[in-house]
Parts: C-alpha cells; structure tokens; sequence
C-alpha cells in the first residue's frame, strides 16, 4: 500500500470513530450547509427580476433577458468546478475557495441595493444608477461562479463521508440532502418577498432590497462557516484526475485522426470513435460511445428549461398585475414561486408511490423517455394556462395613448348638468360632480370644447401626444386641464390624487402621504399607496372643518378624490371618486394550475431524466452525464433571450402560446429520438468488455510465451547444429 493509499485509510478510520446513529457526524455541517446556500440562492433569485425592473428601473424585456443570462450561466459553470475539483484542488478547497467567492458575490449585491450610497431623487431615485448596475452585475458574476461551482462537489464529497458497505445510510443522506434543498428554496421563497415589501433607507424610504439580498448574503456566510467547522471529520479524497478532460481528449484525437487519414485509404471502421483506439483505452471508447447516445437524446431537453425557469421571470411580472388577496393573508408577487418546492415536496411521493405502481399495474410500459416526454407536454399546457390567464389580464389593463394620440376625460364639478361637445364625437352628458366613463382618444394636439351654457363659442386646448388629461369644468364654466397617469402603478401599489372643488383651500394628509395644501380648482399630486384600507384627514381653513374620508384600496388602482362644491364636512359627505385605471381584477389564484402544470411536468420530466441519466451512464462517468444534464438548463436560458428577440411579439399572451408550440414539437421529436433508443446495462457491457479483453490478454500471453518457447530452443540447437 502506498504512502497516499495509508493516509486516506487512517483518516477514513479517524472519522468512522465519529458517528451518529451509524452515520458520520460530518455529514450534519454537509446537510445545514446546503440548506444556507439554497436558502441563499432561491432567496436572491426570487426578488432578482423585481430588482431589476423597480430597482434598475430596466423594462421587462431586459429585466427577464438579464435574468436568464445569470440562470444560464449558474449551470455552465458546474463544469468548471468539476474540473477543478477533480484536477487540482480536491472538493473541500474548491467549496471553501468557490464559497468565499460566493459570499462575497451576495454581499456586494446587498451594497448594490442600498439606493443611500448615490445622491437619490426626492422620491428616493439614485442619480448614479450606473453604480448600482455595475455592482449588481459584478455580484451576479461571483454568484454564478460560487453557486455553479460548488454544485457537482457538494452532493459528491457528501458521499465520499460513508464506507463502502453504508449503502443505506448513504441512500437516506442523499434523500435528506434533497429535502434541504427544497426546504430552503420554500422557506427562502417565502421570506425574501416579505423583507423586500418592507420600507427602508436613511435619506429616503423604498422597498427594502437590500435586507431582501442582505439575508441571504448572512445565510451564505452561515454556510461557509458551518462547513469550515466540521473540517476535522471529513473524509477529504485527494484528486484523480477529471474524466471529463480524459473524454474531451479522446473525442479530440478521434475527429484529429479520422481528419489526418481523409484521403488515405484506410480501412473503415465501425465507429468514429474507434479511430481513437492508437491512443486511448478500449474500454474507455465503449464507455464514451455509451455517453454519446445519452448525450444525443439531450439535445432537444434544452426547450423544457426555456420554459420552466420562466416561472421566475415572465410569471412573476405577470403576477405583478393580478389581485394578491386571499383574505387570510397577502401574497408578493415574487411569492407565488413557492407553490413550486410545496407541490414538488407534495407531488414527488404520490407519483413514486401511487401513480408509477397504478400505471405498471394497468400493463402499460411507462419508460423513463416516455414519462420525460410526458413532462414536456404538461410544461407546454402550463404555458397555454399562462397564456389564457394573460389574456384576462389583458382585458383589465388600461387602453394607452399611442406616442401619435392623446386622450382626454372631461370631469364636472358644478352643481348642475352639461352637456359636453368635443368635435369630431358627438356631444355628450355630464351629470353634476361626474366623469365620463371613458376617455375619448384624440390624434391632433389641439381640441375645442363646447358646453351647453352661455359659453360664446367653442375654447380651444393646447393637448399633449402620448398623454392621459382630464379636462376639469368648475363653477362659473372655468376649465383647466390637469395630467393623469399613463401607466398602472408598478408593484401592486395605487396612485391616489385630491381635486379641491371648493372655494377655499384645504389640506388633505394621511399615513406616509402628505398632499399639504390643496388650492381650488387644483389636482394635488399622486401619492403611491400600497393594499389596504387609508384614512385621509381632509382639514379647512375654519376650527372645527376637519374629517376623515376612508378608502380601501386594492392592486394597481389610480383615483382622483373630488371634493366637490357640495362637500360637507360632517363625515366628508358628497366626496365624489374617480377610477382611471382599474385595481388589479385578476386573482393570483388563477396562476395556480399552470403552477401544477409545471411543477408536474418538472417531478415526471427532472427526475426522471436524473434516474435515466444515472442509469445508463459507465460506473466512472457519472460525472460527465450530471454536467451535460445541467448544460441543457443554460441552453436553455439561452434560447429564451433569442426566442425573445427573434419573435418581438407585442402581446404576452402571443409569446407563452409560441413557447407552448415550440415545446410541443420538440416534444415530437423527442418520442421519435426515444423510439429509437435502446436501453443498455453500462455495468453488464463493462464487465462483459474486461472478459473478453482479459481472454484476448490471455491469449496474446500464450502466444507470445509460446513465441519465447520457440525463439529459445532455436537458441538450444543452433550449436549442435554448428558442432555437427
């Protein structure tokens, strides 16, 4: 036994001593450190798009494309890791090393978004956003780099902790190092939203995104420092040397020697790879040529991801704009992302243990790529219910004017009725302290406004293009145009605004809103309210006129509260509201099946393939098949930015349809592709390609020892012969 050889035994024997109920106590730091860094991770990641859109101030084309260039490129550097870890620094430094990085990257994306550390706006808006950008971008990178690292280690050097005959402990271990995964991807989902919705700043109060990424940049120094604390009971394995380079080399001699001999004629052989066989290992090309078949299935698996990792970009702003009341409680936007971990956690049982027995036991063969295939398709549903959902989004979002158009709502505040003509549309009535329902849309920037009093004449109005007016019509017939809203409030907030009918000035304040004095005939400005119901205290110039005006407010709603001539200040009677942009209608709850749809297609199609991928790769590579498996996850973040880019479609509704129809023809192509498959046996062909090479090994002894045999009694004789 070598001296490497003793000193891992000794220290295999050193840790056997620690044990637990008959498993290493090590693996207890191993288990809490992955639980932090998920926590950390889906934490981040879950108010990551909200960040950018709120935050950055980016639009949501770009807020999603940023979004899953960082997701892609969480999965592209598992092989990275793989390889330093298996080459060079062994998988305890590589996750000490890459975990630093990783802590690092999650507190400089906290400083990112302390809007305090650049001169803001007064309303709380930095005026060096480049600051915030370039941080932000550099704590993604170090997050790619330190998430996407230690992924292949973690898992490994968790199973490196057992002795050979602890199969069953180890079996366990990997179901619990599962269930911390998702635990942590749940409970982050669920508390990073809630920090973020809090107010916060020194300067002034924004939503809290920097405890939302603040938390998890302590929950990943937490696991860093629990890992480090159990150093002493590990067994840490020196590094063997990477297959995956071993298989990237041979790959490369193969192609380089089939080129070198184009033009000669050579005798052809049966595979491509067997023109590696000058240079490497027989046994090792079997085993590539059984990778390369699973690889080759891999290649339309990219398009599930496009679609499920949308779930963290495209559904959340989609959630943006829906109602998040359910009575008992309030949902975030970015909250809804938990129904995943809860249905997978609830749907992984019942399909092991009730639906896979239920389908054997019908006789029908329910293979590995036929469930695959099936996951596909519940994914491509999922996105047809998104697509239905944002259609009756669509119906509740406001009708904007074009940059060519201008819309304008006449508002009446006399005590009387009028009758409104506003050529080319016909003349219309306006009752006393009332709106006109809709806006009329206009494509000149000039309009005449006629009424039905002693006014000489139609009066002309400058309007501006691109803009929301409401013409307001006061006693006497005086009139003013004042600016509304020409867009939803973002984050489920609502736009509130007073209009002082009256003819003294009055001073209107509630809890975190200040309109302070409002002059007659004078729109206040908006103030952004979040859910709830708000008590506004409406105060007059005399002892006594003072009252307060209660509204309740949903999601996404702007208003104008007119205060109208005919006010009185016993319980603010006869105040007049006017809704300019409907609240948020549409439930959150209507996102729950695609939800399920997903997160069904994600338990029959992820799992699945890591089983399929286990079980047909060669004992010694594993390794190479889990790093083509998380390569399909990049690729396929990728494919949403050029789907995106390419399709340029303006309806939402229209790009989930078209994901949904890209996924079910690749979903075709896979059943064909998995027709053709045949299923093997890696550990039966291995076993079966060592006998026959160790027959032809004894064979080529014999001959060649029966080669010697012969060269020797020729040596014998020679002198007799000379002698003679």
């Amino acid at each position: 036994m070598t001296e490497k050889g003793e000193k891992d035994n000794d220290q295999k024997a050193k840790t056997k001593k620690v044990e637990c109920c008959g498993y290493p106590l090590s693996i207890f730091f191993i288990v809490v450190n992955e639980f932090c860094e998920r926590f950390s991770y889906y934490g981040m990641r879950a108010v990551l798009v909200l960040y950018f859109k709120y935050f950055l101030l980016w639009d949501d084309d770009l807020a999603t494309s940023i979004y899953h260039v960082f997701v892609a490129c969480c999965y592209l550097t598992p092989i990275l890791g793989a390889i330093v870890a298996d080459s060079w620094l062994g998988k305890f430094k590589t996750i000490i090393y890459l975990s630093i990085v990783y802590a690092i990257g999650q507190v400089v994306m906290a400083v990112s978004a302390i809007h305090d550390i650049t001169d803001t706006d007064k309303d709380g808006t930095p005026n060096n956003m480049s600051l915030h950008v370039v941080l932000s971008m550099i704590g993604l990178v170090l997050i790619a780099l330190g998430t996407g690292g230690i992924k292949p280690c973690v898992s490994a050097f968790g199973g490196d902790q057992f002795e050979d005959h602890q199969t069953r402990q180890r079996g366990t271990f990997f179901s619990v190092f599962y269930l911390c995964i998702n635990a942590g991807s749940l409970l982050s989902t669920i508390v990073t939203p809630i920090l973020r919705g809090q107010e916060c700043g020194i300067h002034s109060q924004q939503k809290c995104y920097p405890l939302a990424f603040g938390v998890p940049a302590a929950l990943m120094v937490v696991a860093l420092v629990v890992f480090i604390m159990g150093s002493g009971m590990y067994v840490k394995t020196a590094p063997k040397g990477n297959i995956m380079l071993d298989v990237c080399k041979c790959i490369g001699f193969a192609i380089k020697n089939r080129y070198r001999h184009r033009s000669k004629q050579y005798q052809k052989r049966e595979h491509w790879l067997d023109w590696a066989n000058e240079k490497y290992d027989k046994l090792l090309i079997v085993q590539i040529k059984m990778v390369l078949k699973v690889l080759f299935l891999y290649l339309p698996l990219p398009m599930f991801w496009t679609l499920f990792d949308q779930k963290g970009s495209r559904w959340t702003l989609q959630a943006t704009t829906m109602n998040g009341d359910f009575g008992f409680l309030i949902l975030q936007p970015d909250q809804m992302q938990t129904l995943n971990p809860i249905l997978i956690l609830t749907l992984v049982p019942i399909t092991d243990r009730i639906v896979y027995p239920l389908i054997e036991k019908c006789g029908l063969n329910f293979s590995p790529l036929r469930r695959m295939t099936v996951g596909m398709f519940f994914a491509a549903m999922a996105f047809v219910s998104a697509s239905m959902v944002q259609l009756e989004i669509d119906k509740t979002l406001p009708v904007l004017p074009s940059s060519s158009q201008t819309q304008v709502r006449v508002l009446n505040m006399q005590s009387n009725g009028l009758m409104v003509t506003i050529p080319p549309n016909e003349p219309f009535p306006i009752g006393p302290n009332q709106a006109n329902e809709q806006y009329i849309t206009f494509d000149s920037d000039t309009i005449s406004v006629s009424l039905n009093t002693t006014t000489p004449g139609p009066v002309p109005y400058n309007v501006t293009k691109g803009m929301r007016q409401t013409l307001v019509i006061g006693p006497g017939n005086n009139m003013m145009l004042v600016y509304d809203l020409t867009a939803k409030p973002e984050q489920g907030n609502n736009a509130l605004r007073f209009i002082n009918g009256l003819n003294t000035a009055v001073n209107v304040s509630a809890s975190g809103a200040d309109y302070g004095a409002i002059s007659t005939m004078i729109a206040s400005n908006y103030f952004l309210m979040a859910h709830g119901t708000r008590v506004f205290t409406i105060s007059g110039p005399n002892i006594g006129q003072q009252c307060e005006f209660t509204k309740k407010l949903g999601f996404g709603g702007a208003y104008s509260v007119i205060i109208p001539s005919t006010f009185t200040w016993e319980n603010c009677g006869n105040i007049v509201e006017v809704e300019e942009i409907q609240p948020n209608s549409v439930h959150m709850a209507l996102q729950i099946p695609q939800y399920f749809l997903i997160t069904a297609g994600e338990v029959v199609f992820s799992v699945t393939g890591l089983e399929f991928s286990y079980s047909q790769a060669p004992s010694n590579m594993k390794a190479v098949l889990q790093a083509g498996w998380l390569l399909t996850t990049a690729v396929g973040n990728f494919i949403v930015l050029i789907v995106a880019q390419l399709a340029k479609l303006d309806k939402q509704w229209a790009e989930y349809l078209l994901f949904a129809s890209l996924l079910v023809a690749v979903c075709v192509i896979f059943s064909i592709m998995a027709n053709f498959y045949t299923y093997i046996d890696p550990v039966a062909i291995e076993a079966e390609f060592k006998e026959k090479e160790g027959l032809s090994s004894e064979k080529n002894e014999k001959l060649e020892m029966n080669g010697k045999d012969s060269v020797q009694h020729d040596d014998e004789e020679e002198p007799i012969q000379t002698k003679m």
